[in-house]
């Protein structure tokens, strides 16, 4: 088993297990389908903490050495210096119809003295999820050997695993507290490692009655979905994009008495974009590839609550 097909699996397995937990997808696919349509992602979204964490490497690399394992390459960083965050986007040059990662960090430092100790207390001491093994099939991987397709089939499992929450339940008044400060931090603590959103790639989509994004977002608005009620880039734009509201659902935490509990919360929405062309190298028109800070400014609040 070579890197493309352990990616095309870990992948699906994301995919399957994001729509699994946000029926907003599913609904989104089911409708595109049954026009004759195909469901092509643009890009997947993960957050991290720029923190110690454990024996998990801090911040974006915790999740970066996977993709980077598997073909990606790094591209562009954005930072967004009122949210604390700095991000990165990689692409899989072998093929360019990888969805897209894009990875941020909270650089948790830059919190108040209070709010970046809570959040130390609950992340600090965690197993790093990807064993020894695991790290030398990916080594493997990156410089171009194949492993073994059970080998290869037990990575891909623990790779999705490796994508949820990684350390213990937070403490309810630990994520109420954390919230008042940063949105996104009480959201890692709930969610940590999980995907925070994929993103259908409008272009791609083909369904004859939906040619863009506007046509794409009524329709889902007719069919009931909740969608965000602004455009994000203006229509011809290079970049557009849109979204439904963040699904929500039951998050474990621990209650003051110290027992387990549950708290409604936000988890992931599901983003829809569609890109313009720009002059490429040689200058032919080519789609842009990159992102807006902007633009993922005000998609980040999606997940807000409280």
């Amino acid at each position: 088993m070579d890197s493309a097909a352990v990616l095309h699996q870990l992948l699906d397995a994301l995919w399957t297990r994001y729509k699994s937990r946000v029926d907003y997808a599913c609904q989104y696919q089911s409708m595109v389908e049954a026009r004759g349509g195909k469901v092509q992602n643009d890009h997947i979204a993960f957050r991290t903490l720029n923190t110690q964490t454990g024996q998990q490497p801090a911040g974006v690399e915790a999740l970066a050495r996977i993709f980077t394992s598997l073909g990606y390459r790094q591209m562009e960083q954005y930072i967004f210096t009122d949210k604390k965050l700095a991000s990165w986007h990689y692409e899989h040059p072998a093929n360019p119809h990888n969805p897209k990662i894009f990875i941020s960090q909270l650089e948790v430092e830059k919190l108040s003295p209070a709010t970046a100790a809570l959040i130390k207390e609950t992340v600090a001491n965690i197993p790093d999820l990807l064993s020894a093994q695991d790290l030398k099939l990916l080594a493997d991987l990156k410089s171009g050997k194949n492993i073994g397709d059970t080998e290869g089939n037990a990575l891909v499992g623990h790779l999705a695993d490796f994508f949820s929450r990684p350390w213990k339940p937070p403490e309810r008044a630990t994520v109420e507290q954390v919230n008042k400060e940063s949105q996104y931090a009480a959201w890692m603590l709930l969610h940590g490692n999980s995907v925070n959103h994929f993103t259908a790639y409008i272009n791609y989509q083909q369904v004859k009655e939906w040619p863009d994004l506007e046509a794409t977002v009524n329709a889902l608005r007719q069919a009931g979905l909740p969608m965000k009620s602004e455009f994000e880039g203006e229509r011809g734009s290079k970049l557009r994009q849109s979204s439904t509201q963040a699904w929500d659902e039951d998050c474990d935490v621990l209650e003051s008495n110290g027992k387990p509990g549950k708290l409604r919360w936000s988890y992931a929405y599901y983003e829809l974009a569609e890109r313009g062309m720009v002059p490429g190298p040689h200058g032919t028109p080519v789609l842009f590839q990159g992102f807006l800070g902007e633009q993922a400014t005000n998609l980040f609040e999606m997940t807000k609550r409280g």
